[in-house]
């Protein structure tokens, strides 16, 4: 129960990756704010949740939209008098095409979910982070915003989003140290979800498994039990880095 009390706001928690570092935080005592589009799912994960015990709210937003995430961020920080911990778990995108073949608006459109999204989020809730010298934020990246994964293909607009998303950290956590707020970044390689399934097989999932030197099939409690560890006391002295979680598909 190491984050018991500690107000945790968890976006693209409905799904995937984000939805299990929400479980992660509330078994280990956090109150959990979680944030999506799709209130349906939401409430099933509060639900679940609060069936085990566990402490968490359902806040429906769309964080590519700056005044709904600030409004959506306020009521939190106005309701709590403060927020200690920010995960940024929202991102993806749905086909894989060649560059000739990308539209201007599926670019805008991947950008806006992967990089600006981070943007609109952070610049919301730092000044409630500054309440308290102990905030943690943490951005989900990506291997593909490391490098193309040498064993699958890539998708040009994510990766250089993600890229974006690793670039960000580094020049926030230098503005935000002198507050004694941290902001790392967490890279999952491609990982066993309900969005990644849609998009590539169980055999490539196998494949990719089995050219990793760990021979891991990269589950969602992989990348959730990074962000767990830098969010806690213990990374207290870590920011500015990416946290690969790739079982060494890409060692940088």
């Amino acid at each position: 129960m190491q984050f018991s009390g500690v107000i945790v706001v968890v976006t693209g928690a409905s799904q995937g990756i984000g939805k299990e570092i929400a479980l992660q935080f509330a078994r280990e005592g956090a109150h959990v704010c979680a944030l999506a589009r799709n209130q349906i799912d939401l409430d099933g994960l509060v639900e679940k949740i609060k069936a085990t015990g566990g402490h968490a709210s359902a806040h429906a937003v769309d964080v590519t939209k700056a005044v709904s995430i600030r409004a959506t961020i306020n009521e939190i920080g106005q309701r709590y008098a403060h927020i200690d911990i920010l995960v940024h778990a929202v991102g993806g995108f749905k086909r894989l095409l060649p560059v000739t073949e990308i539209t201007e608006i599926e670019w805008d459109e991947v950008l806006n979910v992967n990089l600006k999204s981070v943007f609109l989020c952070t610049q919301a809730v730092v000044p409630w982070m500054k309440i308290r010298p102990s905030g943690r934020i943490i951005l989900l990246g990506s291997i593909a915003g490391v490098s193309p994964n040498p064993h699958a293909k890539s998708y040009l607009p994510y990766g250089a989003a993600k890229a974006g998303v690793l670039g960000y950290t580094k020049h926030l956590a230098k503005e935000l140290g002198g507050f004694g707020i941290t902001v790392n970044a967490v890279s999952p390689g491609t990982t066993a979800t309900e969005r990644v399934m849609q998009i590539r097989s169980e055999n490539d999932l196998q494949q990719l498994a089995a050219a990793n030197p760990l021979n891991h099939r990269i589950e969602p409690s992989d990348s959730a039990a990074a962000v767990l560890f830098l969010a806690s006391p213990q990374a207290k002295g870590i920011t500015g880095v990416n946290l690969n979680v790739n079982a060494g598909s890409v060692m940088l």
